[in-house]
């Protein structure tokens, strides 16, 4: 079949996009597609694969459907839901600028910065509340206890702020954080180089812990100042990737828990900056906003 797909970028987290209403794919031949498109030798080239579909019953102007570069479902991705949005509006699919996508199940709440040539430029969007409580990010603090890592804060209820976790003979303090998909941020030594730290060794050791019974993104932190930090990430099913939306949303909670930063965070990472906000009340939601690119658009035979 010939599928018809956009390539697009949020500093530099690229997916394939399809519209699923005019590329009717079936749902068991989605993961192999996703494996396809995304290789970088053999494919189109991306992080992972998103279908924008309908939403028959109107709880929401479109649905999201994402698959990492190995195939395997994801629940969110900020980058991506941001080009979402500026596909649907820069493709006519809508003329509004205040949007509700949905993605696996969930809502955002979206606003839209258009330029004078009334192509989106940049997104804003309501990443609702971080979800702070182990079992639901989810962490497995009795695999925790097990690996003889648990500490005073690791209980059912409690967040996981700056708690020990071993990898590669090394301990680590990570921060845990859900913005509908997992996170552990982990802020380096000031006289760690960020550039050389071997995301490539330590990520997926991270990824695979028995703590984390969904595999776990993993951001490596280096604090700048009370309202700038650097940022790599290692996504799970991907990689490292330039830029993780959620992550740069994850970084800031942990950042504003740990009492690093103020409640205004720019993040720098590899393919650009997004900026999160949150107010440190576990109910209020996180803010962020950042740019959204198309690339190329074309047609491949799959």
């Amino acid at each position: 079949m010939r599928i018809e797909f956009t390539k697009m970028h949020g500093c530099g987290n690229d997916y394939v996009y399809v519209d699923g209403e005019k590329n009717i794919v079936s749902q068991d031949r989605k993961p192999e597609l996703a494996r396809l498109l995304s290789d970088r030798h053999f494919g189109v080239g991306s992080d992972g694969l998103i279908f924008i579909n309908p939403v028959p019953d109107g709880t929401a102007d479109f649905e999201m459907e994402m698959y990492n570069a190995d195939g395997s479902r994801s629940e969110m991705c900020g980058n991506g839901i941001r080009c979402v949005a500026k596909y649907v509006y820069d493709h006519r699919l809508t003329d509004k600028k205040k949007l509700t996508i949905m993605s696996a199940g969930k809502n955002k709440y979206i606003d839209l910065s258009v330029g004078a040539n009334d192509l989106v430029e940049s997104v804003r969007v309501d990443m609702g509340e971080p979800i702070l409580v182990p079992k639901q990010i989810p962490v497995d603090i009795t695999s925790a206890s097990a690996n003889g890592s648990s500490s005073p804060s690791m209980n059912p209820d409690a967040p996981l702020v700056s708690v020990p976790i071993v990898v590669d003979g090394t301990e680590y303090k990570m921060t845990c954080v859900s913005m509908g998909n997992p996170h552990a941020v982990v802020f380096l030594p000031n006289d760690q180089d960020l550039n050389a730290f071997e995301i490539e060794k330590i990520g997926p050791l991270f990824e695979n812990h028995s703590f984390f019974p969904k595999r776990i993104n993993t951001e490596f932190v280096r604090l700048d100042d009370r309202g700038n930090v650097h940022m790599r990430v290692w996504e799970r099913g991907t990689g490292e990737t330039l830029a993780c939306g959620t992550g740069c949303c994850a970084t800031t909670v942990a950042c504003i828990l740990n009492g690093h930063t103020d409640n205004k965070v720019i993040v720098h990472v590899l393919g650009g900056d997004v900026t999160c906000s949150w107010d440190g009340n576990p109910s209020s939601s996180v803010i962020m906003e950042g740019p959204a690119t198309t690339v190329f658009e074309g047609f491949i035979d799959v």
